[in-house]
């Protein structure tokens, strides 16, 4: 679980392979926590000091490109790569 940012009252963290919608967590200093939506910023579960995460949603704001860039490397799955075409075995001969 990495942090991405620390401030004064709190950081930002994301959790690898995550569920959807693409979030970021919010961690206060007195533990509190939330969940907010990368790109409404609207807080999908948990309660926190609006004074305790003011900076990590005016950061988030600023850095929504980030957070999105950071969600699809922790939380999205790598595209299918091209699998080489399956080749027949030979036949043997009895």
């Amino acid at each position: 679980m990495p942090t991405l940012k620390r401030f004064s009252r709190c950081r930002i963290e994301m959790y690898f392979d995550d569920h959807p919608p693409p979030h970021f967590h919010v961690i206060t200093r007195k533990n509190e926590r939330v969940s907010v939506v990368i790109d409404t910023l609207v807080i999908q579960a948990g309660e926190a000091d609006s004074r305790d995460t003011a900076e990590a949603f005016a950061w988030a704001r600023e850095n929504g490109a980030e957070l999105r860039s950071r969600w699809q490397e922790y939380s999205e799955e790598e595209p299918a790569k091209a699998m080489p075409p399956t080749q027949k075995a030979p036949k043997e001969k009895p």
